[in-house]
């Protein structure tokens, strides 16, 4: 399982301080199996306020959506087709593969992201 969630790129941001807050939990874990419960709720709780912390520190920064609808190109009112079209048309022109910058190409995926997350939150989801 951990080497296909490697082998996926779905450990992509996972550091050292991630596999040393796994281990702990793991610890935590097991101290409350052996009867050890208040240190290993402890160290349960550390860890998975770390994870949580962590999270929060490595959000992605977002531009404004005025500044996104600019440099993709569309309106106020534009689907998620249209985002998305605007994307693949402006990025094969500015990736780095192509002789474009990677801060720019960062750039329009950052836009892309920020129109997305909007739609998102203009139009809730239906359960």
């Amino acid at each position: 399982m951990t080497v296909w969630a490697w082998w996926t790129g779905r450990l992509k941001g996972f550091t050292y301080e991630d596999g040393v807050a796994v281990g702990i939990f793991l610890l935590g874990l097991r101290l409350m199996t052996t009867g050890k419960i208040l240190p290993g709720a402890l160290l349960m709780a550390g860890a998975i306020f770390w994870a949580a912390y962590r999270r929060k520190r490595t959000a992605v920064p977002t531009m404004p959506v005025d500044d996104a609808r600019r440099l993709l190109g569309v309106g106020p009112n534009a689907s998620l087709a249209e985002i998305r079209d605007a994307h693949r048309r402006l990025i094969t022109k500015v990736h780095p593969d192509a002789g474009g910058s990677a801060e720019l190409a960062n750039r329009v995926n950052a836009a892309r992201d920020t129109l997305v997350a909007e739609m998102n939150r203009r139009t809730p989801r239906a359960s």
